[in-house]
């Protein structure tokens, strides 16, 4: 275990001197979960709250939080941040809204707490705006999605590995159904279109991106359902989206590519 840099040698708690480390570019990744009834997600999504446009408002409040994070954590640094952006995600088939926030420096240190006190803050606000209609809304799963640069690297957060049953279903399913496409594609490539060219793949990550999307839209994906069916955290493919991240991993885009059926290759063919 390595060793905690907030605690001295006598063991009392200290801001870390992060003096000797250069400027770089850091990014980090946050999620929280806001569960709530069905009708009362029909209620923000219909734009029938009383207080005004939930979303909108946790977004400005997430946006804020982050900026306010060294005044909230004792030991954190005040940080130059030169990005935050946070995304409020209905979900209708789990009743959630998922928060997810991105925060981005040049600096000597990085921003995971900025990103977690956005997403926390972000949903607490879900919570006060809807509060009067439903008091038992629950803020769920705050956690870590994924950073990049540092001397740590990165890091992407994975699927808990006790998923709850109704995703474990709905893979199960996911899988069913990949089988019948990939036999679909089978006879569709040998018996309609045998000597079909192949188009070129895109090799820069704007491209990539732009390649992506196209392909979740012919396809009718959504970035959530898909990477819960490839069992990969969902932050990590908006941050990809979204050009916070420039590029997925092999594993990641392995996942995704078993998840809809086709070879990695075939993500970016634009």
């Amino acid at each position: 275990m390595s060793k905690l840099t907030h605690l001295n040698d006598k063991g009392q708690a200290h801001m870390v001197d992060v003096s000797g480390k250069g400027p770089t570019e850091r990014t980090a990744m946050a999620e929280a979960i806001v569960r709530m009834r069905p009708e009362t997600l029909a209620m923000v999504l219909e734009g029938s709250v009383a207080k005004g446009d939930v979303l909108a408002v946790a977004r400005v409040a997430g946006i804020m939080a982050a900026k306010k994070t060294a005044e909230l954590i004792p030991l954190c640094h005040p940080l130059p941040i030169s990005g935050v952006t946070v995304l409020c995600e209905p979900d209708e088939a789990d009743s959630i809204i998922r928060v997810l926030a991105t925060v981005r420096v040049t600096g000597n240190t990085g921003v995971e707490m900025e990103a977690l006190t956005a997403a926390s803050i972000a949903a607490l606000t879900i919570y006060d705006m809807l509060k009067a209609v439903e008091r038992g809304i629950s803020v769920e799963a705050v956690r870590l999605m994924a950073k990049d640069g540092g001397k740590s690297g990165s890091y992407r957060a994975e699927e808990p590995a006790q998923a709850p049953a109704r995703h474990a279903a709905l893979r199960r399913a996911s899988a069913v159904q990949v089988k019948a496409r990939r036999a679909r594609a089978s006879v569709t490539v040998k018996e309609i279109m045998p000597e079909a060219p192949q188009r070129k793949n895109v090799a820069d990550a704007a491209g990539k991106r732009d390649a992506m999307r196209r392909f979740m839209q012919a396809r009718g994906l959504t970035a959530h359902a898909w990477a819960r069916d490839a069992g990969m955290a969902v932050g990590v493919l908006y941050s990809f989206l979204h050009g916070r991240s420039h590029a997925l991993s092999k594993a990641e885009e392995q996942k995704l590519a078993l998840a809809a059926g086709v070879d990695p290759e075939d993500l970016y063919r634009g």
